[in-house]
């Protein structure tokens, strides 16, 4: 249409009565996209969606074989097996009755499990699509399987980490201390694991013995509840990061602090007025770079901190708009992943700190994510009720 056409369709438009509705002006806007920012919606790059969750959709994972297969879970209380390239359904892993928040493949992609918030663990054998194990424990926090074997380890809320023989169902047991297990990681060693609790202390477990290795607590550990926790590719340093904005860098083998990375806030906090929260930061989600010594640290405040680990000094600050939810390196190159409550995947340069591209298409905050060996592609989880797949194709490729 010209300008004169689109004029003319303007005055046709009655603004008096309109604005007359004052209090109903409003409403139209936020009813049906709460949350949703302008121009969210707009753009979509992804190639693939999978729109079967009727609800937020917290967990993604794709089959380390192959990355040809994801696994979702959501708010709905269901799990579901899908094919990456067009978003088949493969199989609903069904009989949760609570939100799927861990969901994950062995390492050879035979088994898949799927855990919910109130503890019910379910495992299925990929290829038959029959379910082959369940347990129950108490409030689940975290699930991951063993880099080898068909082993699986979760942590609770009372603080108990538990680790399972697939599909015999041997249990293990480590207590740890009567708050929950909040962040888990088993070393790459196979024989350890690293686990996180909400009163700041962090523990190495021996899986064979069932002992505790090392304790970090006191000054030692974080004065808050532990997030999230990394290993790099040997396994020889952990990260740990928290809700006092700090990450520690660990000797896996001594157990000792090596250092200690804090992030300043950027602004003074101000004092919360009257029904106002103060403005709260936090480490987020953190990881190591394979091919340099780098690390990188995601905050609630949107900050991506890229940390040099030879000098242990801040290398460069990468500014989102919004809360970093969780950060990814690729396998091979010293880019690292970002996906934010903005709806956005951004890939970063962590040798310059720069942003080199990004990814819309959801029109909610992204919950999870993960990306292909190859760094090819990558598969998101919204508060849209859906889980997309973006071609990252990278000029420098």
């Amino acid at each position: 249409p010209s300008a004169d056409d689109l004029a003319d369709e303007m005055e046709d438009v009655d603004f008096d009565d309109e604005g007359a509705e004052e209090p109903d002006a409003e409403a139209w806007e936020t009813e049906d996209d709460e949350g949703v920012e302008d121009g969210m919606e707009a753009q979509d790059d992804s190639e693939v969606t999978f729109s079967l969750h009727s609800a937020s959709v917290f967990c993604v994972s794709l089959d380390p074989k192959t990355n040809t297969l994801a696994v979702t879970g959501g708010e709905d209380d269901k799990a579901f097996v899908w094919r990456v390239s067009d978003g088949e359904l493969l199989f609903e892993c069904s009989g949760h009755k609570d939100s799927v928040t861990c969901a994950g493949f062995s390492h050879d992609s035979v088994f898949v499990a799927t855990g919910d918030m109130s503890g019910l663990i379910k495992v299925w054998r990929v290829d038959t699509k029959e379910e082959v194990w369940s347990f129950e424990v108490g409030d689940l926090e975290w699930m991951e399987w063993h880099p080898q074997a068909h082993v699986l380890l979760a942590g609770t809320a009372d603080g108990n980490s538990w680790m399972w023989k697939i599909p015999s169902g041997d249990c293990k047991t480590f207590q740890g201390p009567a708050c929950p297990a909040t962040c888990g990681r088993i070393l790459p060693d196979g024989k350890r694991a690293v686990v996180g609790y909400e009163d700041g202390t962090m523990r190495i477990w021996d899986l064979k013995q069932g002992t505790s290795l090392h304790v970090l607590k006191g000054q030692d550990g974080h004065q808050d509840p532990l997030t999230c926790v990394a290993t790099n590719q040997d396994g020889s340093l952990i990260m740990t990061g928290s809700v006092d904005c700090h990450t520690k860098l660990i000797n896996s083998t001594t157990g000792k602090v090596v250092c200690v990375f804090k992030m300043e806030s950027v602004a003074p906090k101000a004092p919360a007025g009257e029904g106002e929260e103060a403005e709260s930061n936090s480490v987020e989600s953190l990881g190591f770079c394979n091919v340099m010594p780098l690390a990188a640290v995601g905050y609630l405040d949107g900050t991506l901190a890229i940390y040099d680990l030879s000098t242990q000094s801040l290398r460069h600050k990468c500014q989102h708009e919004s809360g970093i939810v969780q950060l990814l390196w690729e396998e091979s190159s010293a880019v690292v992943y970002t996906c934010s409550l903005d709806g956005a995947v951004r890939l970063w340069d962590a040798r310059s700190g720069k942003m080199i591209s990004e990814y819309r298409g959801h029109s909610a905050e992204i919950l999870d994510f993960a990306v292909n060996k190859d760094a090819s592609i990558v598969v998101t989880t919204s508060g849209d009720h859906q889980a997309k797949v973006f071609c990252v194709q990278r000029p420098d490729r």
